[in-house]
């Protein structure tokens, strides 16, 4: 699959959330409000704690802007739920445990640590406009600093 670039049209999803709730892409973004869909690879873990709490630090200026923060990663509800609950995450997280999402993201790739090779989450960010295009797409985001160059990038005060 290739890389999604800014321009593309956004796969639509349905998906379930921390709360057990379903949300569809195609009906946030016909409400007037655009996304920034994150993937992060575990909750709890250092990198991805702190770009969980850069994105909530920042919450109030993306809403402001008219921007819905949502995270997406592996782990299952359960986690989501101590992760939001110890960390006070405003914003929703996407529960995709088979992967799905990340596959049409394209940020479910094989990794390699210590010579052993396994499949897992690219660390990525994507901007989708209402109008359901991308507007930003970043592989490979570095978890500290990342929030605040996309804030810079969307001119979001």
């Amino acid at each position: 699959m290739a890389e999604l670039q800014a321009g593309d049209e956004a796969p639509d999803f349905t998906a379930i959330v921390t709360d057990g709730t379903e949300i569809k892409l195609s009906e946030i973004l016909s409400s007037g409000e655009g996304v920034i869909l994150y993937f992060y690879p575990r909750d709890s873990t250092p990198g991805c704690t702190v770009q969980a709490c850069d994105f909530r630090d920042s919450f109030a200026r993306f809403s402001g802007s008219g921007w819905r923060v949502i995270g997406v990663s592996t782990d299952p509800a359960s986690s989501h739920q101590k992760f939001t609950d110890k960390h006070e995450l405003p914003f929703d997280l996407i529960v995709d445990e088979d992967a799905s999402l990340h596959e049409a993201y394209d940020t479910w790739r094989e990794k390699n640590m210590y010579g052993k090779k396994y499949m897992g989450t690219l660390r990525s960010t994507f901007v989708i406009s209402p109008d359901g295009s991308l507007k930003w797409v970043k592989y490979k985001v570095s978890p500290k600093g990342h929030v605040e160059q996309l804030l810079s990038d969307l001119e979001v005060n």
